[in-house]
């Protein structure tokens, strides 16, 4: 388990935190650090706010206007159990996608992209006469980078610690030769489109670019099939992109995706049904998770 689900402060320890969706991921974080680490026992509400440092109520609400959902359905649905019965239909999931024709352009559940792979050599110059504009936003689980070319949204990841540079550094180390940009006006309506779900329109996909090499791009295409509320594992991936022997280089592959949460990669599991890695940390894999699963289960 990460260090980062060992290291829980009450809130009376941590530094002030301003308001705000960012404020809310910090405080959620505490309480999904401390179920994922105690998930086994099964941790009533009282338990769970007493681990953090903050009154019953406030978890309660502070969940439910987080995630649409109360602390006890979130332990629920980020449990291993739950996340083998996930992993047991996504064979079938991926099948299914393909049988309906969605080799093109993709739908991610609700939120729709339609994705454009650029070429290798693209790739292969490290970005080369790109211009990349870039912008930290807000979102539900913590500040959010967002880098996008003139095609579309290229990169999304998070912020930790308050480390933005950390952050740009991970992102432009993936095409160091492009030209980056700081341009968070430009930016704004691109986080704006991809963390409200009230704009999740199939008439108005979001555009998203692929660099990579063909192998990983295909990879990338998949996760981009895989449907909110259900997993699949590496070697169903390595199946279905015709390469069964190439579970490994698979991983490798999702673990290089630079577009966190709109290219799903948080929904591969191990074929045993743990969360395995994430670039992102563990932690917020499951806040994710949980955070689909509100979601949904407010659509029902």
């Amino acid at each position: 388990m990460l260090d980062m689900l060992h290291d829980i402060t009450t809130e009376s320890e941590a530094p002030a935190l301003a308001e705000g969706p960012c404020a809310d991921y910090e405080r959620v974080r505490r309480i999904i650090a401390y179920i994922s680490e105690h998930w086994r026992d099964q941790p009533s509400l009282e338990d769970i706010a007493e681990q953090v440092g903050l009154s019953t109520t406030h978890v309660h609400h502070l969940f439910r206007r987080w995630s649409g959902l109360s602390p006890k359905a979130f332990l629920q649905a980020i449990t291993l159990d739950n996340a083998k019965t996930l992993l047991a239909d996504s064979a079938s999931v991926l099948d299914a996608t393909y049988e309906v024709g969605l080799s093109g352009p993709a739908r991610l559940h609700d939120l729709f992209v339609t994705h454009e792979a650029m070429t290798p050599g693209d790739y292969r110059t490290g970005g080369a006469g790109l211009t990349m504009r870039y912008g930290f936003h807000p979102s539900p689980f913590g500040e959010a980078l967002l880098i996008a070319t003139d095609r579309g949204l290229a990169g999304l990841g998070f912020v930790d610690d308050g480390d933005r540079a950390a952050a740009l550094a991970d992102m432009t180390r993936r095409w160091p030769k492009a030209a980056y940009v700081e341009d968070p006006k430009a930016i704004a309506p691109l986080a704006k489109r991809i963390f409200d779900p009230a704009r999740w329109q199939e008439e108005q996909p979001l555009r998203v670019v692929l660099i990579g090499t063909d192998f990983v791009v295909r990879v990338w295409e998949t996760l981009l099939r895989i449907p909110r509320d259900k997993a699949t594992s590496y070697s169903d991936i390595a199946r279905h992109i015709g390469k069964p022997a190439a579970a490994r280089a698979v991983g490798a592959a999702v673990g290089k995706n630079p577009i966190s949460f709109v290219v799903p990669c948080h929904r591969v599991l191990g074929r045993s049904g743990a969360l395995t890695g994430y670039h992102w940390g563990l932690t917020r894999k499951q806040a994710i998770l949980g955070w689909e699963a509100g979601r949904s289960s407010a659509l029902e």
